[in-house]
């Protein structure tokens, strides 16, 4: 683990992901079973620490969260706190713990309605009792952003972020607070808050220019514009 660890960051790395967990889409995955033992996380947890590379742990099922938590990850995507038969409610001491270690949370946010197309009918069927578990987090304090998994598929198209505010004010969010969580606040989730998710001097000028005010009007952050990046035009 500590060798993969060096290894990933020899190259340059960011960040460190492990899979505490396994993925819906891959064939034969139990996801609400832990895919490395506490001993391995925290072993791969201590290596990215010590070389000064923050962690993040793909964990759906609850042994999995419990383990990164355990581990001293710096994040995790999904949460979904995943069973054998459906989801389990949120243990109140585990979202305790994620709200103390300001743990971030990506969580699984945003998807375009495609006719014809819909999420796997097991994640469909878990949705509900997955998004009360987000907003209990989200009550308590926990960090959250729009975790998309954009690119999976046709409903999560490579833009699906701005899809994701509805999902967000249902996590009881306002409207200008759901687009902190996907601009500044996400930018300091992946560490670029100093100069990323503003508009301010200094910052880089990543610029989403849309027709309205998406605070009064939600439509308004589909009709885009004009997008720029670091200063410049993106066609």
């Amino acid at each position: 683990m500590r060798a993969a660890v060096r290894v990933h960051a020899d190259r340059g790395v960011d960040v460190i992901k492990i899979m505490a967990s396994g993925g819906n889409l891959t064939p034969g995955t139990r996801q609400d079973l832990a895919q490395f033992a506490p001993a391995d996380l925290r072993a791969a947890v201590d290596e990215a620490h010590r070389l000064g590379l923050p962690v993040t742990a793909h964990a759906h099922g609850t042994p999995a969260i419990a383990d990164a938590v355990a581990a001293g990850v710096d994040g995790m995507e999904h949460v979904s706190f995943w069973s054998a038969e459906g989801i389990d409610p949120a243990p109140e001491d585990l979202v305790a713990l994620i709200v103390a270690r300001r743990i971030a949370v990506g969580a699984t946010l945003g998807f375009l309605p495609v006719p014809g197309l819909v999420p796997p009918p097991e994640v469909l069927a878990r949705l509900p009792l997955m998004i009360a578990n987000t907003r209990r987090l989200a009550a308590a304090g926990a960090t959250i952003v729009a975790g998309t998994d954009a690119g999976i598929a046709p409903i999560k198209p490579p833009d699906v972020a701005r899809q994701a505010i509805p999902q967000l004010l249902e996590l009881g969010y306002s409207r200008a607070e759901a687009l902190r969580r996907l601009t500044s606040v996400a930018a300091g989730v992946c560490g670029v808050a100093d100069r990323k998710g503003r508009l301010a001097p200094g910052f880089d000028a990543d610029i989403l220019a849309v027709d309205g005010d998406p605070l009064s009007d939600p439509d308004a952050i589909h009709r885009i514009r004009a997008v720029y990046a670091a200063g410049r035009a993106v066609a």
